[in-house]
């Protein structure tokens, strides 16, 4: 276990990369924020987030029991995990594409704010038709993390016009 400060440390560098396969190599720069997430286990079954690769945009999260799902069911999946996510930034919890397009699991309500300092669900849920398992230390979901914005809320009496107006459902066509 490694002690940090009480705030998450925000680092920024600019990166350069050589575009590759092309005659003439060109350059393109980007910037990167590097921060530290603090995370605390809760259970001792728990398996810490992490990227899978470096250029991975969401942390991978395990679940910290082992859990059964119906068709139709929805579970709370614990992760026996915390984080504590800068103030300005919020984790979002994401489907991983395998789990979603190969088992037919989708991820329901999933946003950690940074005041929240208890242990993160999945919520889950079995969209197929068959009974779906997982077991302790398996993926479950991806959590990014994403800077805010706080705006500032007003009442008014009337909102500007747009060219879509109050169209809703389908407006667009297909």
């Amino acid at each position: 276990m490694v002690a940090v400060p009480r705030d998450s440390v925000i680092l920024r560098h600019d990166l350069c990369q050589r575009k590759r396969g092309t005659r003439r190599s060109s350059e393109f720069c980007y910037t990167i924020e590097h921060m530290q997430i603090q995370i605390k286990k809760l259970h001792p079954d728990a398996k810490l987030s992490a990227f899978a690769h470096d250029t991975d945009a969401g942390m991978d999260l395990y679940t910290s029991v082992d859990i059964e799902l119906q068709p139709g069911e929805l579970v709370a999946v614990p992760t026996g995990i915390a984080f504590a996510i800068p103030a300005g930034h919020v984790g979002l919890i994401w489907d991983k594409s395998g789990v979603a397009i190969k088992r037919g699991l989708k991820t329901m309500g999933g946003v950690i704010d940074a005041g929240y300092r208890g242990e993160v669900f999945v919520g889950l849920i079995n969209t197929g038709t068959e009974m779906q398992s997982f077991l302790t230390g398996e993926k479950v979901a991806q959590m990014l993390i994403q800077k805010i914005q706080r705006p500032e809320i007003i009442e008014v009496a009337d909102l500007d016009d747009t060219s879509r107006g109050d169209g809703a459902f389908g407006s667009t066509g297909k």
